[in-house]
């Protein structure tokens, strides 16, 4: 079966085509991950899956989204990550992290605190955008970034691609997906500007072309490079599959080696058809179309589902999300649900 084949990139192998999906964990402190990221990532690593990406770890302070995300802006941080990283190693899967900053989604409580805009004097702090025009209503107005500001993030990515490597991760994803910033300046709706970097298909995808380049310049050449991104907006007016498809079409001569496709978290309130896999035909589209290796997600929730996905050739890898959150050995049950093989740690053999 498709689903425990492993999967070569560049000089990286990953040993099945299982990819646990970054997902926040809102349990850092001061951008450091702790005890509950070691568990949290290492538990996945030990369940069997190819890759254990890391939640969206922010590039920058302000580019959180919550004051308790991960962080990689400094050397506490890289320190912090080395023993998670060398945990996942040696249990067999890639270690990655996704690159993020949230741009006007910034300064938010936690989820299971209510998870909108932090009030003024309880944490908040100035967010940016390419336009001041907030995510929804009652939420922070950002500051419309100036161009040392772009360069600045810019510049911000390429030192947190840096300091990546010097954690221990060998696999590298940017967020450009979920209505962060990345994805508020590729879509019209959230990008308002008249320079450079807004209006034309080209301009509102400059800064993600520079942030690819800015970090390809430092990410070793032979280690991947992933983004994701949102397919659609859902949202009338907005970005839309067509241009990412078009997008997709770049990105290989730009060195990236995997776009995981996801979709919607720009604007609010729009109508998701939400069903199992429902992200697919997105991911089996740019693959087809634009000609680069894709991951699927979303809803990929049952051993046989996630194989027929790859077997189909919609996708090259499945990122599992909540199905890991469920069981960290969502691999291990897939294998004995298939009938593949997967290794065990000598610790848990006996139970095999």
């Amino acid at each position: 079966m498709k689903l425990f084949e492993s999967y070569a990139q560049r000089s990286l192998t990953l040993r099945n085509r299982i990819v646990v999906s970054p997902m926040c964990q809102y349990s850092a402190t001061h951008g450091v991950p702790d005890h509950w990221h070691a568990v949290h990532l290492g538990s996945r690593a030990v369940g069997g899956a190819g890759a254990v990406i890391a939640e969206a770890t922010a590039v920058s302070a302000e580019g959180r989204i919550s004051a308790y995300d991960t962080g990689i802006w400094n050397d506490a941080q890289v320190e912090a990550w080395r023993p998670i990283t060398a945990f996942i190693a040696a249990h067999g899967a890639v270690a990655g992290v996704q690159l993020a900053h949230a741009g006007r989604k910034a300064s938010v409580s936690r989820p299971w605190e209510g998870g909108g805009p932090l009030p003024d004097g309880q944490g908040a702090w100035q967010t940016v955008a390419p336009s001041a025009v907030a995510f929804d209503k009652d939420w922070h107005v950002p500051q419309a970034l100036d161009l040392d500001g772009i360069r600045k993030v810019v510049a911000d990515f390429r030192a947190a691609a840096i300091r990546a490597r010097e954690a221990g991760f060998t696999l590298l994803e940017l967020h450009g997906a979920h209505g962060y910033l990345l994805h508020q300046f590729m879509s019209p709706l959230s990008n308002h500007r008249d320079d450079a970097y807004g209006g034309s298909f080209e301009n509102r995808t400059r800064l993600l072309r520079e942030v690819i380049g800015a970090v390809r310049e430092v990410w070793p050449a032979d280690l991947p490079l992933w983004l994701r991104i949102s397919a659609t907006d859902w949202a009338e007016h907005g970005w839309n599959i067509g241009e990412s498809v078009r997008l997709a079409s770049q990105l290989s001569e730009l060195g990236v080696d995997l776009v995981d496709v996801s979709s919607g978290g720009l604007v609010p309130h729009v109508k998701i058809p939400l069903g199992p896999g429902y992200q697919v035909p997105f991911a089996a589209r740019i693959r087809q179309e634009a000609g680069i290796a894709t991951g699927a997600v979303g809803l990929i929730t049952e051993p046989a589902q996630a194989d027929g996905i790859l077997a189909g050739g919609a996708a090259d890898v499945v990122l599992i999300a909540r199905a890991s959150l469920r069981d960290p050995y969502f691999p291990r049950r897939a294998a004995q649900e298939l009938g593949a093989t997967i290794e065990a740690p000598v610790q848990y053999q006996r139970a095999w």
